[in-house]
């Protein structure tokens, strides 16, 4: 899977899309192709976001340069059901 270039500020983007994917995994039954079709998007994004790591932002540095996670960190998603009191 490839992703076209990043525009602008879409690293917020990038990583609202791994969120997406992350949630997908979880909300949605998938078959076996739909989740290697997710698990390829989600490496994906990790490679642009390795790779973005050493392009200059408008400001001038660096994502790594000013200390910036090259990948995302993926934090578990989990459904909370609350009883009524």
């Amino acid at each position: 899977m490839r992703l076209p270039p990043p525009k602008g500020s879409s690293k917020a983007q990038l990583l609202e899309a791994e969120d997406n994917l992350q949630r997908m995994l979880t909300a949605i039954p998938l078959t076996d192709d739909e989740r290697a079709m997710v698990d390829d998007g989600q490496t994906a994004l990790d490679q642009l976001l390795n790779r973005l790591a050493d392009t200059p932002t408008p400001a001038g540095p660096t994502p790594r340069q000013i200390s910036a996670p090259p990948q995302a960190i993926l934090l578990p998603v989990i459904e909370i059901n609350q009883r009524a009191t």
